[in-house]
């Protein structure tokens, strides 16, 4: 079994979670460019993880211009049986809380000019994207986590508003977002989440939860405040994907390929 982990940002100290780290391949490129990074690779009880840092090593790819088609495509091309990402995110609904952990069931998409299918000109294919998250991945990964003791700090659904950034958003769009029925807002769940459907990789997320959105906290979204969240919400989101890891032959469905 081979579970790729695509990590957003502040995710680095994931690394951690798995012995003797190496290049998994000799180069980033692929059909569709280049990926974010070349993977890692590493040996757990469970098998083999890829870790791929969704904005490169070092960080420079705002998600906007992440090329997710060529880290989509090299996580399957490495064997990846399944994919766990993570997605640093802000909070609407009032009952989440920063450095809380979530686990999305549903995605609604607002953004807009980025390569978002594999589908070439020319050919007709289309993807159900009913349930975008694989159930049995998501069931794994909150029982993970409620077996760490996260419970009031982990979410087991939640309907992530994927926009477009770098920028932040005004009020008014959180407003309309929640209107909408959306509980937390990121910028890079799609189109990640609908490349690998189409590429039959199960997948699934967790978000951490960094800053209350626009107009839902007590002043400006600072750069602190989402530090010192990053920090505190890393460490739990390290727990549960060691302990999802060490389930994971029980968790992961079947491989695709």
């Amino acid at each position: 079994m081979t579970l790729g982990i695509i990590g957003g940002t502040g995710s680095q100290p994931l690394a951690r979670i798995g012995q003797d780290w190496r290049p998994a391949t000799d180069s980033a490129s692929t059909p569709y460019g280049p990926a974010s990074a070349v993977p890692e690779v590493a040996s757990t009880d469970a098998g083999e993880i890829l870790l791929l840092p969704r904005h490169g090593k070092p960080p420079g790819f705002a998600p906007h211009i992440v090329n997710y088609r060529a880290n989509i495509w090299l996580m399957k091309e490495l064997g990846a049986d399944a994919v766990v990402a993570t997605y640093a995110v802000g909070a609407i609904a009032p009952n989440i809380r920063n450095a809380d952990l979530l686990v999305p069931h549903q995605v609604i998409d607002y953004t807009w000019g980025r390569r978002h299918t594999y589908v070439e000109p020319g050919e007709i294919r289309h993807v159900d994207f009913t349930e975008p998250f694989d159930g049995r991945i998501r069931s794994g990964l909150i029982s993970a986590g409620e077996g760490c003791d996260l419970t009031g700090r982990l979410h087991r659904s939640g309907i992530y508003g994927c926009v477009q950034g770098p920028r932040l958003e005004t009020a008014a769009e959180i407003d309309r977002m929640e209107r909408d029925g959306c509980t937390v807002v990121g910028m890079t769940a799609m189109p990640e989440t609908a490349l690998a459907k189409e590429l039959g990789i199960p997948y699934a997320g967790v978000c951490l939860v960094v800053n209350a959105a626009a107009g839902r906290g007590d002043g400006p979204i600072t750069g602190a405040e989402i530090e010192a969240a990053l920090k505190s919400a890393v460490v739990d989101l390290g727990s549960l994907l060691d302990t999802f890891l060490s389930s994971a032959v029980k968790a992961l469905p079947d491989s695709p390929r």
